[in-house]
C-alpha cells in the first residue's frame, strides 16, 4: 500500500519537476526524460514488426509510375537469396499476405466456379482489374519458402465471394464460403502453418472501392469461425481470426464487434495511410512536422476505446500501413526521411496497445522495405530490424520537457534487463542533450516525510532505483547506442548510416551486422539534428514493469 501511495505521489509531482527543470535550463537543447520503470502502460506482441506481401502486379500504376514489377505474391522471385536472408534476419518476421485485389482472388482448388486466370487490367473491374487466381502449385511454392524462412503468416481471404454489387460501392448478399473452405482445407491437409486468417480488405465503413455492411460482415465472420474450428479440430492450436482489415469507422467497427459476438474475432485490424497521396509534394514536410504526426494518435486512441467497450476479447493490429497511399511516395517512402514517420508510428501505436504493426510492403511499390528488383534493403528495413531486436514487449510511459521536435519512446529491452529508448530528432538545427532518469530516482522532498524510513519503497529507492545500480559500481558501465543518419546528410538517401558506417550488403551477400557503439554510462547522451538513435540502458531498473 505504501509503495502504491508513493508511486501516486511521484506521478502527481512529475509535471512540477519537469517544469522546474525547464526554468533552470541554460542551454535550449538540454532535455530531462523520466521513464516509468514501475508499470508498463501497454504490451505489444513478441513479433510486433510485420510486413505485407501484396497481389498487385506490374500493371498497377499511379501518377504515371508502375512501381510494382514482379512483387506480387503470384510471381515474387522466391529463389533470390537476399529475399530469404532479409526475412531470416528477423528470426521470425510476421508477414501478412493480402491487399486490395484479394477480394477478387480465387483459389484453384475444389470445385472452382470460374476459370483460373491471373489478374488482368479491366476497365470496369474493381480497382481496374479482373478476377485473379492462386494456383495451388504457387501456394505450395510459397509455403516451401516459408518453411525455409520461418515467418509468422497471416493470409487474408476474399470476403466478396458470392456477393453482388448493389449501388455505389455497396456490396450485398451472404458470403459464399465454398472456395475459402476448400482452400483452408487444402492448407490444413498439407500441414502448412498459418498463424491467422484475415477476412477481407478495406470493406469497412464506406470502403475503398467496395463496402459491406457491418451486420452482414459480422454474420459472415461467425461462419468463417465455424470453418476454422471445424477444419482445425484435430490441431493442437487454431489460427486466430482477424478482421476487418480496413480504415477505422467508429460506428461500423462497433457494430461489427456487436454483430459477431464474444470470442469470434480475435484481432481487429485497421489500415493507416496518414501522410496522404504518394504524389503529394508535402510528404516530406508532413513527416518532419510533429503536429501533423500527432494527429494519428486520435485514431489509435479511438479504436482502442471502441474495442475496449464493444469487444474487449480482441486485440488490435495495424494490418497495413505505408504512410502515403497509392504505392507510396517516389524517392520519399524508400529513403531515410521516411524512417522518421515509420518509427514514430511504431512508438505511437504501441502506446495504445496496438499489438502488431504491418508495414506495406515487404517488396513492391515505392514503400517496400526491400528494393523490388535487387532486394537490397531500403532504410526503413534497418529501422524495422533494429526495433525488432531491441524493443521488448513492455511499453513504458515517458515524460519529458523536450520540445515537440524530439520524439521519445521507451520499451523494456528485448531479451535482457534494462530498457531501450528511441530518440527521433525532427529539428534541423538543435542538438539535444538528453538525461534519462527513472521515475523513482528523485528526491521526493516533502513527500518522503510521509513515508516510513524503513518502508519497502524506501529500501527499494536506496538499492535499485538508479539506472546504473549498485551491482555495476565495481566495473565500467556502458550503454549501447545505434545512431542512424542518412548518407551524405541527404534526407532522401537510400543508404542508412549506422554510427558513421553505411549499411550495405556484405561482400558475401549477407545483411550487415548492426553493431552498437558502447558508450560510458555517465557520458552525455546526445542526439544530433535530423537523426534517430536507439539507446539501450542495460542497468536501468525496470524489473517491476518488465518482469
Amino acid at each position: 500500500m505504501e509503495f502504491r501511495l508513493s508511486l501516486v505521489l511521484i506521478l502527481v509531482s512529475l509535471p512540477a519537476i519537469l517544469a522546474q527543470d525547464v526554468g533552470n535550463t541554460k542551454k535550449a537543447g538540454n532535455v530531462k526524460v523520466v521513464v516509468n520503470g514501475i508499470l508498463a502502460i501497454a504490451r505489444v506482441d513478441n513479433n510486433f514488426i510485420c510486413a505485407t506481401i501484396d497481389w498487385w502486379n506490374h500493371e498497377k500504376c499511379d501518377y504515371n509510375q508502375c512501381p510494382w514489377g514482379s512483387a506480387s505474391a503470384l510471381n515474387l522471385n522466391l529463389s533470390h537469396p537476399l529475399l530469404a536472408k532479409s526475412i531470416q534476419a528477423f528470426n521470425q518476421l510476421r508477414i501478412r499476405i493480402g491487399g486490395s485485389l484479394e477480394d477478387q482472388l480465387l483459389y484453384d482448388v475444389g470445385n472452382l466456379k470460374y476459370p483460373c486466370h491471373p489478374f488482368r487490367k479491366k476497365s470496369h473491374g474493381l480497382f481496374g482489374f479482373s478476377r485473379g487466381c492462386l494456383p495451388m502449385s504457387r501456394w505450395d511454392e510459397l509455403n516451401q519458402f516459408f518453411s525455409k524462412t520461418r515467418p509468422i503468416v497471416t493470409f487474408s481471404l476474399n470476403a466478396l465471394s458470392g456477393r453482388h454489387h448493389k449501388s455505389g460501392g455497396v456490396w450485398v448478399g451472404d458470403w459464399d464460403s465454398s472456395n475459402a473452405y476448400d482452400f483452408i482445407n487444402y492448407t490444413v491437409s498439407k500441414g502448412y502453418k498459418i498463424d491467422s486468417w484475415e477476412f477481407g480488405n478495406e470493406l469497412s465503413g464506406r470502403g475503398v472501392g467496395a463496402s459491406v455492411g457491418a451486420e452482414q460482415y459480422g454474420k459472415d465472420l461467425i461462419k468463417l469461425k465455424h470453418i476454422i474450428n471445424q477444419l482445425y479440430n484435430k490441431s493442437r492450436t487454431k489460427p486466430a481470426l482477424v478482421a476487418p482489415g480496413g480504415f477505422y469507422d467508429q460506428a461500423w467497427f462497433a457494430k461489427l464487434l456487436q454483430a459477431s459476438g464474444s470470442g469470434i474475432v480475435n484481432v481487429i485490424t485497421q489500415h493507416m495511410y496518414n501522410l496522404g497521396a504518394g504524389v503529394d509534394p508535402k510528404l516530406v514536410s508532413r513527416i518532419l512536422n510533429p503536429g501533423y504526426l500527432d494527429l494519428a494518435s486520435g485514431t489509435f486512441h479511438d479504436l482502442a476505446q471502441t474495442v475496449k467497450k464493444n469487444g474487449p476479447w480482441a486485440s488490435i493490429w495495424v494490418g497495413e500501413s505505408g504512410g502515403a497511399y497509392n504505392s507510396g511516395g517516389r524517392n520519399v517512402s524508400d529513403t531515410f526521411v521516411n524512417s522518421f514517420w515509420y518509427l514514430d508510428q511504431l512508438g505511437m501505436s504501441a502506446k495504445y496497445n496496438t499489438r502488431v504493426y504491418c508495414r506495406q510492403s515487404l517488396v513492391g511499390g515505392n514503400y517496400g522495405l526491400l528494393n523490388r528488383t535487387s532486394f537490397v534493403p531500403n532504410p526503413d528495413y534497418y529501422s524495422a530490424l533494429l526495433w525488432h531486436r531491441l524493443m521488448g514487449q513492455g511499453v513504458l510511459a515517458v515524460n519529458s520537457n523536450a520540445s515537440a521536435d524530439l520524439r521519445i519512446y521507451a520499451h523494456c529491452a528485448r531479451g535482457r534487463a534494462g530498457i531501450t529508448v528511441v530518440l527521433i530528432n525532427l529539428s534541423n538545427d538543435t542538438d539535444f542533450i538528453v538525461n534519462v532518469e527513472n521515475i523513482l530516482d528523485f528526491n521526493l522532498g516533502a513527500h518522503e516525510r510521509n513515508i516510513s524510513k524503513e518502508s519497502y519503497f524506501k529500501r527499494s529507492l536506496k538499492k535499485t532505483v538508479s539506472w546504473v545500480g549498485r551491482k555495476a559500481l565495481d566495473k565500467p558501465v556502458y550503454r549501447e547506442e545505434y545512431h542512424l543518419t542518412p548518407k551524405n546528410r541527404n534526407l532522401r538517401s537510400k543508404t542508412m548510416v549506422l554510427n558513421g558506417a553505411p549499411l550495405e550488403i556484405t561482400k558475401d551477400g549477407n545483411i550487415p551486422e548492426l553493431e552498437p557503439a558502447r558508450v560510458f554510462a555517465n557520458s552525455p547522451l546526445t542526439i544530433s539534428p535530423l537523426s534517430i538513435k536507439f539507446v539501450v540502458l542495460p542497468y536501468f531498473d525496470a524489473h517491476y514493469a518488465c518482469a
